[in-house]
């Protein structure tokens, strides 16, 4: 398979289990009944805010493939990839807001650990997840002010 094929698959199943697990799950009456803090952004800001991040998710991914497939950051990339796709149906899908929050801080540390054990061999991997770092960190603490709040 070619660099282009391995990208093109890698982005297209990262974007595409996003979105259907995104579709799947979606904020319905329950979430908007939940008490929010005040940092909490309009709904509208997660599909295109994840979709850049699938996008992304699936290049570093790529890249791991083809030139670090055996290694622990390549684990770490599917390990997170796991954890992130068990959080909208935790949270939305059964309304367990608490399992969520576990499932979130395990992403964070994997994806924190995906950028360490990366740092040494694939810097732009690295940092081209620290934007997903961040957000998975804003959206931990989302996740855990609306527990403590409800």
């Amino acid at each position: 398979m070619n660099r282009t094929a391995v990208y093109t698959v890698f982005i297209a199943a990262v974007l595409s289990l996003g979105l259907l697990i995104g579709t799947n799950n979606i904020p319905g009456e329950w979430y908007q009944s939940l008490a929010k803090p005040t940092f909490n952004p309009p709904n509208w800001v997660f599909a295109p805010v994840w979709s850049i991040l699938y996008v992304v998710i699936g290049v570093v991914g790529a890249r791991m493939f083809l030139a670090f497939r055996h290694t622990a950051a390549m684990r770490l990339w599917l390990a997170q990839m796991i954890l992130n796709f068990l959080w909208s149906p935790l949270f939305f899908g059964m309304q367990d807001i608490s399992s969520a929050l576990i499932v979130i801080i395990a992403l964070l540390i994997a994806v924190a650990a995906f950028v360490i054990a990366s740092w040494q061999r694939d810097r732009i991997s690295a940092l081209l997840f620290l934007p997903y770092f961040a957000w998975v960190a804003f959206a931990t603490v989302l996740n855990s002010s609306i527990l403590l709040m409800n």
